[in-house]
């Protein structure tokens, strides 16, 4: 009895030897996860907090900031990228926060075609690095910018399209930014990669560039060996204060480098003219006063809501496809809004003006019946054309894509 009980002790002690044993065998650290993040890998600003590869089958495609982010480069492992995107369509919402990108690494990098990226309503800041970007569109991918600053970057350049990718710069401001690298054939502010590299393409709207250095020329679109980078300039484009190392002025604010520029910006604007979001500039809109006011700095801020404040004024009713808080902006013009003496010698009824994020679908009700006239902001003077309508429980509306006016005839 005493020789089997001795036995059994003996077998058990040798069981929890053996498992401590199994348990004391280091175990190889698991890869990090680059694919389809959920939901609690995001960070508290609504990035996630590490370097993440996202698909098609992401579960996440609307990133909406809700503070500050600043990214440390001791996350993004060795791909010296923070966001890509592979494949897919995805929305960055910055809410007006700032994102302070990680250093030698490029911040967002979409690529592959048919993958999409919309960054809206940011302040983007890139920590340095001679080889980074903030922002590239790469390999057939489209990157859609809208209301967003880059300033105060030490980067490579502050954004860049090559290898077929498509980058669309709308109501942009890239303010003191510098460049990071000894390499000429890179903007301080815009680099279009071509020559070596298949075609990169570029369209910039209604934008800023000011106290870029560091650089001979602010944006550089190169060219040669069957691939050529293409610039498009629209609307007001305003260059001011651009330097190279010295402090001298830039020596070109656009440099061809055996690319293509194809420039059907304004010979002459200002700031207001460009329709900048002004929680985002640098200076408010200029005041129409005859004595000297100083301008003051504002702190960045959500974009100012005008649409409810005017339904509610007017019974003008605004609807957007992302609401009215994604940077619409409406105003209730009279006569001298509108500027075309056949129309107000006409009688017109009401007249309304949408600007701002018109493209993602504006629906304008006017509670009065009538027939209307759209007034497109997009040329100089603006076009006039009608504006097919339907009623709508028993309001007259009309649906646009892009800015101008909206004048109510009567019938």
């Amino acid at each position: 009895m005493g020789g089997k009980l001795f036995m059994t002790i003996k077998r058990m002690l040798l069981c929890w030897l053996s498992l401590f044993c199994v348990l004391a065998i280091p175990v190889e650290s698991q890869p990090a996860q680059l694919t389809n993040p959920g939901a609690a890998q995001m960070s508290a600003c609504g990035l996630p907090p590490s370097y993440a590869l996202f698909t098609s089958a992401s579960t996440i495609t609307t990133f909406n900031l809700t503070a500050d982010c600043t990214l440390s480069s001791s996350n993004v492992l060795n791909v010296g990228v923070w966001l890509t995107f592979n494949s897919g369509q995805f929305t960055i919402n910055g809410n007006g926060h700032t994102i302070t990108g990680p250093s030698n690494a490029h911040l967002i990098y979409a690529r592959n075609t048919g993958t999409v990226v919309d960054l809206n309503n940011a302040i983007i800041r890139q920590a340095g690095g001679s080889t980074s970007y903030a922002v590239v569109a790469d390999s057939g991918s489209r990157v859609n910018v809208r209301n967003v600053i880059f300033r105060d970057s030490a980067a490579a350049s502050t954004v860049s399209a090559l290898d077929n990718g498509q980058l669309y710069l709308e109501d942009v401001q890239l303010l003191n930014n510098r460049r990071g690298t000894t390499n000429s054939n890179v903007g301080s502010a815009v680099s279009i990669r071509g020559g070596a590299f298949p075609s990169g393409f570029v369209s910039i709207t209604d934008a800023l560039f000011q106290g870029n250095t560091n650089s001979p020329n602010v944006i550089v679109v190169q060219g040669g060996t069957g691939n050529t980078g293409v610039l498009e300039l629209h609307g007001c484009v305003i260059f001011r204060e651009n330097v190279n190392d010295e402090g001298s002025p830039a020596q070109n604010y656009v440099s061809l480098n055996g690319g293509t520029t194809t420039d059907n910006s304004a010979d002459s604007c200002s700031d207001a003219e460009a329709g900048f979001s002004y929680w985002l500039s640098l200076t408010p809109p200029p005041k129409k006063r005859k004595e000297k006011v100083p301008t003051a700095i504002p702190t960045p801020r959500p974009p100012a809501v005008t649409c409810p404040t005017l339904s509610a004024a007017t019974g003008i009713a605004v609807r957007a496809t992302y609401g009215l808080e994604s940077g619409i902006q409406c105003q209730r013009i009279d006569g001298g809004g509108i500027g075309i003496s056949s129309i107000v010698e006409a009688g017109f009824i009401d007249a309304v003006d949408i600007w701002g994020y018109v493209d993602q679908g504006v629906e304008v009700c006017f509670p009065q019946a009538g027939r209307l006239l759209f007034l497109d902001a997009r040329t100089s003077p603006r076009t006039v054309a009608p504006l097919e309508s339907t009623v709508v429980n028993g309001m007259t509306c009309a649906s646009i894509s892009s800015p101008g006016s909206i004048v109510l005839m009567p019938g």
